[in-house]
């Protein structure tokens, strides 16, 4: 089922904001009752309009390539196609021209979880986790950023950057050294981000404005070559700058 999407020249993924059109959302999941919420919250937001649902992963996959919308919300498990795979297939390392995808689930999986963001997903949000952090992780998404449940967050990271060593104690996967090195300041936002901090937040801890907190967060993408917040929390972890509970 597709809703009509505003008369209009087509817009590239990633223009919501710079133009300031509402953010394109397409809806995938088999339950009913799910996307009519979602649209119904979404809808009411002045920056977000819903141009799309899909009832199972193949109809969300055709909609997904032929809308373009800024941001995808997947379920994971859709008849004929699930989540992940749909994640793989919009968004993943060998796609050409990724779509942002955000997965929203009942199941707090590990599996899923890992499954989802190594797909190239950037966000992953439990259904619970309420209307107002749905609306973030669609900000965040369409902005280039990365949103996950502040639930499975710590837990996520420190396990997906981590290997089984012979005894069956995971350690830290090795990285290959930076070229360019991460001043201390860079650094200190790394950490924040890596324990699930919000750039508000980071801000508000390192007594820094917003911009500042942006304006290190780009540099460090560069440096460490990373697509997306998610894979600088990653590099944290694996090199030992981020520990629970700092």
């Amino acid at each position: 089922m597709t809703t009509p999407v505003p008369p209009g020249p087509a817009r590239a993924s990633g223009a919501a904001g710079r133009s300031g059109a509402p953010i394109r959302v397409l809806i995938a999941d088999d339950q009913d009752m799910v996307r009519t919420g979602f649209r119904f919250f979404l809808d009411a937001q002045p920056d977000i309009t819903v141009v799309a649902e899909a009832r199972d992963g193949e109809e969300a996959l055709a909609l997904a390539r032929r809308e373009r919308p800024d941001v995808c919300l997947l379920d994971i498990r859709m008849p004929k196609l699930d989540g992940l795979e749909a994640t793989r297939l919009l968004a993943g390392p060998d796609v050409a021209d990724p779509l942002r995808v955000v997965v929203v689930t009942t199941f707090d999986l590990d599996e899923y979880v890992y499954g989802a963001l190594r797909g190239g997903a950037c966000g992953f949000l439990l259904k619970d986790s309420g209307p107002t952090l749905l609306a973030e992780a669609v900000r965040a998404a369409a902005a280039g950023d990365s949103l996950v449940s502040p639930s499975v967050t710590v837990r996520l990271l420190k396990h997906i950057t981590a290997v089984p060593a012979a005894d069956g104690v995971r350690q830290p996967a090795p990285t290959a050294p930076l070229q360019e090195p991460l001043t201390e300041r860079e650094l200190d936002v790394v950490r924040l981000v890596a324990l699930g901090r919000t750039n508000a937040e980071i801000a508000a801890g390192l007594y820094v404005s917003l911009s500042t907190v942006k304006t290190h967060l780009s540099s460090v993408q560069l440096k460490l070559a990373a697509r997306n917040r998610v894979e600088i929390a990653a590099w944290a972890w694996q090199n030992g700058h981020a520990r629970a509970g700092t």
